[in-house]
Order: structure tokens, then C-alpha cells, then sequence
């Protein structure tokens, strides 16, 4: 299953022609941040945006926006988000035009549901999955449960139940959730002594039947 949010994502931009570090900066002292839009072959539109707004926006992954620019309405898909690496302050972001119906690829965060069986957990080998949906249906997130699953279970993208309407992009084999018992904890001291036991036991009878041989 997948989750969608409801946060509105209706934003009025502004034109703007100055460009710049300087002209960035004094955007942001007004509380707002500087954009560029592109795709569709479409000349370049450089805008600013509600900073507020979109930091909102921007709390889940593909934020669509609906631009209103001068009155004219424009859907835009967030392509590239840039921050300061220290303050994570939003600085600049890249918009690409995407048209109602349209399909676009993009990375759909995986999260986890249910509690895998007692001792053991559960690690993503991949966080994400490729997905190909319609630009304005892209799923939060996708939604995987792992509840009782034991030691050594593991779910491949092509496990993984899609949004209707997605189709999958990444390969199908890609493991992404796998199972297992941490070491150092009693159950995994548990199974290593098992496995020693098991391979000591397999290699006495591999010795006695050498010697019954000979």
C-alpha cells in the first residue's frame, strides 16, 4: 500500500531576473528561495518561492507543485533539492514541467510495517524503489510488512505490492529487506554454536569414514 499526503501544494511564484549568490542571499533574508524551472523543452523560468511553504511541502518525497505564475498555472515535478550542508537551510531547487497524465520515474521511498519473529531484524539493502507512476499520483512511500518473518527471509522488489497504475523500474530481483539474527546476542550465539556443532559432527563422520576405509 501506499501513503499520499494532503498537504496543499498550491504555490504562488514570483518572476525574478536578478541572479547570483547575492541576489540569492537577499531572497532568503525575505524568506524565500530561489527556483528554476525546465523540461519539455520549454525555455528556462527562473522564480522564487515561499520558503515556509515549501519547507512544508518538502516533508514528503516527489512534492508536486502547483505554481501560479502571474495567473498562469504550471505543474511542476521538485527534481533537486540544494541545502546548506551545515544549517540545512533550503537554498535552491530545481522544478521540472510535468503535465497531468504524464508518466515520470522516479524513487519511491520503502517503509516497514509489523515487528519481524522475536531476536531477529530487519535491514533494508535498498531504501527505495524505482517506480514509473503518473506525475500527479506519485506514492509517499510504499508500505512493506514484516511481521513473523524469521531468520533469513528476505523480500525482492518483485515481492512488493505497487500503487495501482505503478509499474516497477528497478530490477525485480533487487533485495531490499532482509532478516537476520545480530551477532552477539543470545540468538545468534545460539546459531553459531549450532553451525560449529553441526560442521564438528559433519567433519568426525567425514574422519571415520576415512579411517573405516583404510
Amino acid at each position: 500500500m501506499a501513503k499520499e499526503s494532503t498537504t496543499d501544494n498550491k504555490v504562488v511564484a514570483e518572476l525574478r531576473e536578478s541572479f547570483g549568490k547575492g541576489a540569492a542571499r537577499k531572497l532568503r533574508v525575505l524568506g524565500k528561495i530561489p527556483a528554476v524551472i525546465y523540461g519539455h523543452g520549454t525555455t528556462p523560468v527562473h522564480v522564487s518561492l515561499p520558503a515556509h511553504h515549501i519547507a512544508l511541502i518538502l516533508r514528503r518525497s516527489n512534492a508536486i507543485l502547483e505554481l501560479d505564475i502571474n495567473g498562469t498555472s504550471q505543474l511542476t515535478l521538485v527534481k533537486d533539492v540544494q541545502k546548506d550542508p551545515v544549517r540545512q537551510i533550503i537554498e535552491h531547487l530545481d522544478l521540472i514541467v510535468v503535465r497531468k497524465g504524464e508518466k515520470v520515474q522516479v524513487d519511491v521511498p520503502v517503509h516497514v510495517e509489523g515487528e519481524s519473529f522475536p531476536g531477529t531484524i530487519a535491514d533494508f539493502d535498498a531504501k527505495t524503489l524505482l517506480l514509473e507512476v503518473e506525475a500527479t499520483h506519485i506514492p509517499q512511500n510504499i508500505v512493506v510488512s514484516i511481521e513473523g518473518l524469521e531468520e533469513g527471509a528476505q523480500i525482492h522488489a518483485k515481492d512488493i505490492e505497487l500503487p495501482k497504475g505503478a509499474t516497477l523500474v528497478s530490477d525485480p530481483e533487487m533485495l531490499v529487506i532482509y532478516v537476520h539474527t545480530p551477532r552477539g546476542t543470545d540468538e545468534g550465539i545460539e546459531a553459531a554454536d549450532a553451525a560449529a556443532a553441526e560442521a564438528a559432527t559433519e567433519a568426525t563422520e567425514s574422519t571415520e569414514s576415512t579411517e573405516s576405509a583404510e
